[in-house]
């Protein structure tokens, strides 16, 4: 399905979303589960505004079933940081307040995490270690195990739980000194 995406055929796209549309709803819950209760986007609006976007990439060249699910996480991620912008522009600071990462990881609901500070260091660390923000994104936002993350980038389970553990310390201490 997505070499037919690649090679552009219409109905592909929707064929692809439709096979792997639970897989895709598991990502978006693992997503949310790092929000506010309150939040006012649900997991389902998540996949259909990721699915919207996806469908807009008619550029890509498919690589592989990892790469799809890359992409929709990405997606996934800049969705929720949209929103959280337009959350906090909307309140002018509101009440977030910033959380240590690995205070954010030991709990399972984290609605008070400031997504931006986090979004702002995991920036700064891919321009420093492209590998390890991603091996970040993929763990924090996407919610894969070592095993899962491994089997996705293609690199081994130990260098995996290496680069997690360095990355994690890294914004620990970025996100400790901004207070």
């Amino acid at each position: 399905m997505l070499l037919d995406w690649s090679a552009g055929r219409q109905e592909a796209p929707e064929a692809l979303v439709s096979a792997v549309y639970d897989e895709l709803r598991q990502l978006a819950e693992c997503y949310m589960r790092h929000e506010r209760p309150d939040h006012t986007l649900q997991a389902t609006a998540l996949v259909h505004e990721a699915y919207l976007e996806l469908i807009g990439q008619r550029q890509v060249r498919w690589q592989s079933r990892a790469h799809f699910f890359g992409l929709a996480a990405q997606l996934m991620r800049r969705i929720l940081l949209e929103h959280a912008r337009r959350r906090r522009a909307a309140k002018r600071g509101g009440l977030e307040r910033r959380v240590p990462l690995e205070e954010a990881i030991v709990m399972v609901e984290a609605p008070d995490i400031d997504l931006l500070a986090l979004d702002e260091a995991l920036n700064r660390l891919t321009a420093l270690d492209p590998p390890q923000g991603r091996i970040v994104e993929l763990r924090f936002f996407g919610g894969l195990t070592i095993e899962e993350t491994a089997e996705f980038l293609g690199l081994s389970p130990a260098t995996i739980k290496r680069e997690w553990t360095a990355a994690q310390a890294w914004l620990h201490r970025e996100l400790k000194d901004e207070g």
